[in-house]
């Protein structure tokens, strides 16, 4: 399952309207995890009515972040997460020489 959290929100001073979400995504499994961090931004649209600044929820806030992915980009974000833990369960890649132990 993969926890959403918001890190912190960029907002105009004089409405306090929120330009930009700043998001991680991450997920664990066992001693493996892995995490992403992102932003969106956002245009404030004239006539249109804005949740005042100071009522907001960070569930809100998740919920314009996925919905700004959309469906397919928050899937993409899961099986991302998921192929990097997978990656460390078991590596395709390896680095040392063999003469050191």
């Amino acid at each position: 399952m993969t926890n959403w959290t918001i890190t912190n929100m960029d907002r105009l001073t004089a409405d306090g309207f929120v330009v930009t979400v700043h998001w991680t995504a991450s997920q664990t499994d066992g001693d493996y995890s892995a995490s992403t961090y992102s932003t969106v931004g956002f245009t404030e649209q004239p006539g249109e009515s804005y949740v005042p600044y100071d009522q907001l929820t960070e569930a809100a806030v998740i919920e314009w972040v996925k919905g700004s992915l959309g469906a397919e980009g928050v899937a993409a974000v899961d099986a991302a997460l998921a192929a990097n833990i997978a990656e460390q369960k078991a590596p395709k890649n390896a680095t040392g020489t063999p003469w050191s132990a």
